[in-house]
């Protein structure tokens, strides 16, 4: 092998090693990953710039920390193994569905936003249809609400902090609603973000406590009422609870 051949096999290396820092924790400074692996940070930076521009990894603008990219997600949904998190937990969503009749979705956060990277349609005629790939804000909705209640402190601030807040959701009673998610262990929303829609979402942690994603049963406000949710809330969390031991070290 030429020189060339392998100075290209090292930055192959080199690039992997950054990605696989990810196992251990959503999101890293620069700075970390270079005393992580050991790497010069310029070298560490020129590698995220390329890492970045190809959407396997993502920055934040406002902290300067890196997250995995959807390209990622992107690449999972087409593997045949099965073995990324939206096929894995595909037959335990299959089995809550069949419970409940309702559709069932799982959302991660984007940034700013949550995306929905797989869903299971209920079979009724009237029902919530939950196209995948779907990118929703943070400020409202179950899932939405799961998500920030199981976040730090930086990914509250930035959702907080966010210019296109809407005026009529008071932040300080947002917060508060967040603390009592966190303590019920779910959340609801009943014609938040579109009338005639409602959901219940529990989070998904995984056997380290870690937050996973966010997974949720919607379907008409008409069916779905305020009661009803309440009684789907053991099923739904007994669900992510299995889920997130599939998950995780």
């Amino acid at each position: 092998m030429t020189d060339d051949g392998k100075s290209t096999v090292r930055a192959v290396e080199r690039a992997l090693d950054l990605l696989l820092l990810f196992l251990e924790r959503a999101e890293w400074s620069m700075t970390e990953m270079a005393e992580r692996t050991g790497l010069h940070k310029s070298t560490v930076h020129r590698m995220l710039a390329t890492l970045e521009r190809k959407g396997f990894v993502a920055r934040d603008p406002l902290t300067e920390r890196y997250r995995i990219g959807m390209r990622i997600w992107e690449l999972a949904a087409n593997q045949a193994s099965g073995d990324d998190p939206a096929s894995l937990l595909l037959p335990e969503m299959e089995r809550l569905r069949d419970m409940l009749g309702e559709t069932v979705s799982l959302y991660v956060r984007d940034g700013k936003e949550r995306i929905r990277i797989q869903a299971v349609q209920s079979n009724q005629p009237v029902r919530r249809v939950a196209p995948v790939g779907a990118r929703l804000p943070l400020y409202v909705g179950a899932s939405s609400k799961v998500l920030l209640a199981w976040s730090d402190e930086e990914t509250l601030r930035l959702v907080l902090d966010d210019p296109d807040w809407p005026a009529s959701i008071d932040k300080e009673a947002f917060l508060g609603q967040l603390a009592e998610i966190r303590e019920s262990g779910y959340a609801t929303s009943f014609e938040e973000r579109e009338p005639g829609a409602a959901a219940v979402s529990a989070p998904i942690l995984d056997r380290s406590g870690r937050l996973m994603a966010a997974l949720s049963v919607s379907g008409p406000s008409g069916r779905l009422t305020p009661e009803v949710m309440q009684s789907y809330v053991p099923a739904i969390r007994e669900a992510a609870r299995r889920m997130g031991m599939m998950l995780g070290k």
